[in-house]
C-alpha cells in the first residue's frame, strides 16, 4: 500500500497499538480515535456509547479500522458488563459506519473487528467463513457487531469483518495470564482439554489486518487465525515444551465455571476456525504453528 491516511479506533489496545506502530513505521499517516480532547491533528474525538464523532476528521482517510471494544476477559460477565461489551462494539461500529457513509468521498475500505465467537461451539468440526453463526452470548454479539456496519456496506465501501481468534502475546489477552502461570510451573489444561483454541500470533494478526486493507478482492467475514487450530491439551503441552516447565495441572471445568461464571464459556468452548479466505487469497503466515507462535511472543 502506498502511504495512506488511516483512521484507527481502539488504537490503545493490544492489537490496535501494534497495528498503529506497524503502519507508522512504514510511513502511513495514522489518525487515532480518542474519547478525550484531541492533542494534535493525528487524533479525532469520538464517544461511541453516545454515538458521537467528529466526522470531519475522517475526511481524506483512505481506510478506517475499528478495533474498539471493552475487553471480553477483563471482568466477570455480569449483566451490566455484558451490556458494556455489547454496546462498546455495536454502538461504536454504528457510529463509525454511519460517519463513513456520510462522507463526500468515503474511504476505500472499512475493516471492522469481529471474533470467532461468532461460530459458537463447533466441537471438533472445522469451520470457515461460510459457516452459520452459533448460539450463546458471543455468537449473538458477533451477529449484531457485523450487522452494525451495514451503513458503510450500503454506501459501497468495501467492508471486511476481521474474525479474530485468540491472540498470543505477552502483553495482553489470555496469554498475558497464561505465561506467568506456566513459567511458575503451575500451568495445565482446562477441563478435559479437548476443546479447540484457534490461536494467532500478534505478528500475524497485524500482518493480516494490513493484508485486508490492501487486498481488494477480500470483503465480508475473514477468519484471522493460524492455519491449524489445536486443542487446549495440545497447546498446554506446547507451553510446557517451549517454556521447559511441567504442565501437569488440570482445572476441572466445574471449577473454571465457578471461578469465572458465564465468562468460562470463552475458555471452555471449542471453536475450530480455519482461515480459508486468507489462505485461498495467498496470505503467508510467519508463525503458522504453536511452538513458533509462542516463541515469537516471548521475544
Amino acid at each position: 500500500m502506498q502511504a495512506s491516511r488511516i483512521a484507527v479506533a481502539g488504537a490503545s489496545g493490544l492489537i490496535g497499538s501494534a497495528l498503529v506502530r506497524s503502519l507508522g513505521a512504514d510511513g502511513h499517516q495514522v489518525v487515532r480515535l480518542v474519547r478525550r480532547a484531541p492533542r494534535g491533528p493525528d487524533e479525532i474525538r469520538w464517544d461511541p456509547l453516545r454515538q458521537r464523532i467528529d466526522a470531519a476528521g475522517l475526511a481524506g482517510c483512505d481506510a478506517v479500522v475499528n478495533l474498539a471494544g471493552a475487553g471480553v476477559a477483563d471482568h466477570r460477565w455480569t449483566a451490566a458488563y455484558k451490556r458494556r461489551i455489547r454496546d462498546s462494539r455495536v454502538l461504536g461500529t454504528v457510529t463509525l459506519a454511519e460517519a463513513v457513509a456520510a462522507l463526500d468521498v468515503p474511504p476505500r475500505v472499512f475493516v471492522n473487528g469481529s471474533a470467532i465467537g461468532f461460530y459458537g461451539d463447533t466441537g471438533d468440526r472445522a469451520v470457515d467463513e461460510s459457516a452459520p453463526p452459533g448460539s450463546g452470548f458471543l455468537a449473538s454479539l458477533g451477529i449484531e457487531w457485523e450487522e452494525a456496519a451495514a451503513p458503510a456496506e450500503e454506501a459501497g465501501v468495501r467492508t471486511v469483518f476481521a474474525r479474530t481468534g485468540l491472540v498470543v502475546a505477552r502483553q495482553g489477552g489470555a496469554w498475558q495470564r497464561l505465561f506467568p502461570l506456566f513459567k511458575a510451573g503451575l500451568g495445565g489444561r482446562l477441563g478435559d482439554g479437548r476443546h479447540y483454541w484457534s490461536f494467532i500470533s500478534l505478528h500475524d494478526e497485524v500482518a493480516a489486518l494490513r493484508y485486508l486493507l490492501d487486498t481488494e478482492e477480500l470483503s465480508g467475514p475473514v477468519n484471522l487465525t493460524a492455519p491449524e487450530p489445536l486443542t487446549n491439551r495440545e497447546i498446554t503441552a506446547a507451553m510446557g515444551r517451549v517454556l521447559r516447565r511441567p504442565a501437569v495441572f488440570t482445572a476441572p471445568a466445574p471449577a473454571v465455571r465457578l471461578l469465572l461464571g458465564e465468562m468460562a464459556t470463552d475458555v471452555l468452548t471449542s471453536t475450530r476456525a480455519v482461515p480459508r479466505k486468507l489462505l485461498d487469497s495467498g496470505f503467508a503466515f510467519a508463525f503458522p504453528g504453536i511452538d513458533e507462535t509462542l516463541r515469537s511472543a516471548l521475544h
